[in-house]
């Protein structure tokens, strides 16, 4: 706290001019959802801390990236800042419909798909094609897969359908979850410095790609039916047979009571809108100068001054 004391200073001169005239906002807390990666945590730390300097109360409340949108729909959660449409739009169209709120787009592009780092193309050529890597898969092939190439997957409740994908491009892949998101970077890393090659789960904003030079593999493009009709794309039995939205949304969501509880914080929340910079900043803060998410925040607070100012004018 002592660190970064200023952050109160700074976020106690900012006052909440747009809906002076709203009703008061309710005392109980506004239970603010996080989730299992980094960038996720530091920004709804971020947004807990503004809302606090304003007189709300909030709670942070972790939850399974599917099942939190049960959970805004029915008010048991109230604020989730970074909706991922790669991993999430099925679940998030799904809870608007029972209730959950949009609370709009912020300005960053993302994109979740399979990654490697730039020296493999050495050793795959025709690499970023997908088809160019199921031609290398020996090459991926771990004891643990066999002959099969691993892809080193998100955690499996992320909600994404990697090995239905392998089995309907019929890739000669096997994909093995890991448990947590560190693993990712880890296993990247060790690989790194050995210069072995590595496929594996990756997404932007994230502060890997300062860190790390890749590329995302090219799969066929994405389109809304491949998540639902067979007929759609190559393989005229399945679904899945097409790679990720490369330029997906990142939006907010929300429970319906938290502007009817809560106006002056949902007005606030309307208008955070991020960038991808500013996202991987947050992560950054965590996973590369290794601060708390608590004092991310308060450190990511500081440096963007008149980016918080304007959700509160």
């Amino acid at each position: 706290m002592k660190k970064y004391v200023g952050t109160i200073a700074i976020l106690g001169a900012l006052s909440l001019t747009a809906g002076n005239a709203m009703a008061e906002d309710s005392s109980d807390p506004i239970k603010i959802v996080t989730n299992d990666w980094t960038s996720q945590v530091v920004l709804s730390n971020v947004v807990g801390q503004v809302l606090e300097s304003q007189g709300d109360h909030v709670e942070y409340k972790p939850s399974d990236s599917q099942l939190q949108f049960t959970a805004l729909a029915s008010g048991d959660m109230d604020f989730q800042v970074e909706v991922w449409e790669g991993s999430m739009a099925e679940s998030f169209d799904k809870s608007l419909k029972a209730g959950a709120v949009d609370y709009g787009s912020q300005q960053a592009v993302t994109r979740e798909d399979w990654w490697y780092p730039s020296y493999v193309k050495d050793v795959c050529p025709g690499l970023p094609d997908w088809k160019a890597l199921d031609a290398c898969a020996a090459k991926f092939a771990t004891p643990e897969t066999g002959t099969k190439g691993r892809f080193l997957g998100p955690p499996a409740d992320w909600g994404k359908h990697y090995s239905e994908r392998i089995q309907a491009l019929g890739m000669n892949f096997q994909e093995v979850p890991v448990g947590q998101a560190a693993t990712l970077w880890a296993e990247l890393q060790a690989a790194y410095d050995r210069k072995e090659p590595i496929v594996l789960f990756n997404w932007t904003p994230n502060f890997i790609e300062a860190k790390f030079k890749g590329e995302f593999v090219e799969f066929p493009k994405y389109e809304p039916d491949c998540m639902t009709d067979p007929k759609w794309g190559q393989n005229k039995d399945a679904v899945y047979d097409c790679g990720a939205p490369a330029n997906g949304y990142l939006k907010k969501a929300g429970s319906k009571e938290l502007a009817e509880k809560w106006p002056k914080a949902a007005a606030i929340v309307k208008k955070i809108s991020l960038t991808n910079e500013q996202i991987a900043a947050a992560a950054s803060l965590v996973d590369v100068d290794g601060l708390t998410p608590e004092d991310a925040a308060k450190k990511w607070i500081e440096t963007n001054q008149d980016t918080v100012k304007s959700w509160l004018q």
